[in-house]
């Protein structure tokens, strides 16, 4: 199968197109400043709590009136906008932008004012509380402000830049290594947000360009033929870019992950770089979710999901899901139960699987107290898989939109706001997969009680034998590659250099390419030794693939050698071409954990 070709950079949305939508924009804008100021709050809050006793009380004064100074006037701004009416809004949309970007800067101001007050005091406990605030709001104003990128870089510049000059001079001996950190991670969450406008300003051209398809249709009705073969055409340029947009997302934050993984490796011992180092991590596996609901519904709407039905027990679905979220459960002091794992349902395990994982993350996360259960039970010849949780429930007028796309549950309660928000896709997402199947998904919810989500398959048919899963046996957290040479081929420079460091740091030696071209080079230059093991990015420059790289090593060295082949699209399926060429297959971006993983399963470590 060939790669897909690179599609062209996204055209700049025309200014008429951002006046019309601008309306909109601020309208989001101001929906969700609310969460955004409660945030702020409760940094503020605690920034003060943490340097009350160890900063100069005059500073720690100063600082807490001019933030809430700027947070009031917000507040004002928000409530004045809320009154404005629909009308007022739209005709002043660019005044309503300005008034909002200017708070919006004034806060990342006093942010970065923080850190140049308060990094010299306190201990290291202090000062990487104080970086985790600073970073948090920065990560999360990508979303927010990236389709302004200007406005985006000033705030995140107000946020680092006096942040990281202050750690630069603090005089310790590892200020200028923790300043180019962070330099590093002002960089990629630049990156970051680029890369979030260019998917922005893609969708307004969609957007506007479907609009405009269908006002077409509707005047030329004679004309229909040809506007249904233009609409089938933009629907596979839309695919095409997806599937383009998946792997160009998901490059930044593969690399990020494995050079966070790498320093945590070079920290011995540093409890405050390996702070930063799991706020990296965190903050990658939150963007990494975003765009992984926004790929994964294109996929859906554009039929890239077939079930596939056959019969299968409950118990192994029970048990990984009671393996991978029991840990996160007991930490919150929740009793995850399951019940009904005998049972034997009709359906395709892959799509189940997925709903299921989806309902019960989600009733853990919004679970302060109880606990969880996942239970079958047969009725009549249908089996109700359902998922209970003792969470904050849901409003009964919530109720009818909880499956809609963009829909976010409205908090009711003072425990709510810091339960992580999505996009508002998870559970759309669950309800296409469950129709894809023809299986019903209803939910019962009470409000400060709970909510139980059941999904209805029909009976199976109890299959003769079960079949253990291969490669269950797990690496230990020490795995080492001592004498094992691994060739990696790799187009992008960063993620070859994070994959080259981190294999290394694990013992390895390694031998990196960046083309196809460059290895059958190696190749023939007839002194290579034979590698243990291949990891091949699967998208390669001039339309090569990493599946012509593997077989150009198989070839001059043994037919049998491992491989693993690395994409950063889900759009496409590989399952096939993996078992007629014999390798296993990673999504960018790949956790470190997992990718060790499989490199001792490929290379039979134990």
């Amino acid at each position: 199968m060939n790669a897909l070709p690179p599609l062209p950079p996204p055209p700049e949305p025309a200014a008429s197109d951002r006046s019309a939508l601008l309306p909109d924009t601020v309208r989001s804008l101001y929906s969700q400043t609310g969460v955004s100021l409660a945030g702020n709050l409760l940094g503020a809050v605690v920034l003060a709590m943490i340097y009350w006793d160890v900063a100069p009380r005059g500073e720690v004064y100063a600082w807490v009136l001019l933030f809430f100074w700027i947070w009031a006037l917000r507040l004002v701004s928000l409530r004045r906008y809320a009154h404005a009416g629909w009308a007022d809004a739209s005709a002043r949309a660019a005044h309503w932008q300005r008034v909002w970007n200017i708070g919006a800067m004034a806060s990342g101001a006093a942010w970065g004012l923080s850190a140049w007050l308060f990094y010299n005091d306190g201990r290291p406990f202090h000062q990487t509380t104080l970086l985790l605030i600073i970073y948090s709001f920065c990560v999360g104003a990508i979303p927010l402000m990236a389709s302004q990128m200007l406005s985006f870089l000033i705030f995140i510049s107000l946020c680092f830049v006096p942040t990281i000059v202050r750690i630069a001079t603090h005089g310790t001996p590892d200020s200028l290594a923790l300043a180019g950190v962070l330099a590093l991670v002002f960089a990629m969450t630049a990156l970051l947000g680029r890369i979030f406008r260019r998917t922005f300003d893609r969708a307004i051209e969609l957007k506007v360009r479907t609009e405009k398809l269908a006002q077409q249709l509707q005047v030329e009705k004679t004309a229909a033929d040809e506007a249904k073969r233009a609409a089938e055409i933009a629907n596979r340029a839309k695919t095409q870019f997806f599937a383009a947009a998946s792997h160009d997302l998901r490059q930044p934050l593969h690399a990020m992950g494995l050079f966070a993984e790498a320093l945590r490796a070079r920290t011995k011992g540093d409890d405050e770089v390996l702070h930063l180092v799991n706020s990296i991590n965190s903050s990658v596996d939150a963007l990494e979710g975003l765009f992984g609901e926004l790929l994964d519904i294109t996929k859906i709407d554009t039929g890239g999901v077939e079930p596939r039905p056959e019969h299968f027990t409950l118990r192994e679905l029970f048990q990984r899901l009671k393996l991978q979220y029991e840990p996160t459960a007991f930490e919150k002091g929740l009793a995850l139960r399951f019940a009904g794992m005998r049972q034997v349902v009709h359906g395709d395990p892959v799509l189940v699987d997925r709903i299921v994982r989806n309902l019960l993350s989600n009733a853990i996360r919004y679970t302060d107290d109880g606990g969880v259960l996942v239970s079958a039970r047969r009725r009549g010849d249908s089996v109700q898989l359902q998922v209970w949780d003792t969470g904050v429930g849901i409003a009964l007028s919530e109720q009818p939109h909880i499956f809609d796309e963009f829909y976010q549950v409205q908090a009711h309660s003072a425990l709510e706001p810091h339960h992580p928000k999505g996009l508002g896709l998870g559970l759309a997402i669950v309800q296409r997969l469950a129709r894809l199947m023809g299986a019903p998904l209803s939910l019962s919810s009470i409000p400060g009680r709970g909510t139980v989500f059941t999904l209805t398959l029909p009976v199976g048919k109890a299959p003769r034998s079960v079949s253990p899963l291969p490669g269950g046996a797990k690496p230990g957290l020490g795995l080492t590659l001592e004498q094992r040479f691994i060739v990696v081929v790799e187009d992008e420079p960063a993620v070859r250099e994070g994959l080259v460091v981190l294999l290394r740091g694990w013992g390895a030696t390694v031998e990196a390419f960046d083309t196809l071209a460059a290895v059958e080079a190696w190749v023939r230059g007839g002194n290579a030794a034979a590698p243990d093991l291949a990891i091949v990015d699967y998208r390669l420059p001039e339309g090569h693939n990493g599946v012509e790289a593997l077989r150009a090593l198989r070839g001059a060295f043994s037919g049998t050698l491992p491989g693993i082949v690395v994409t950063g699209s889900t759009m496409s399926g590989h399952e096939e071409e993996s078992s007629r060429h014999d390798f296993h297959l990673l999504v960018k971006p790949v956790a470190p954990n997992k990718l060790r993983a499989m490199i001792a399963f490929k290379l039979g470590l134990r």
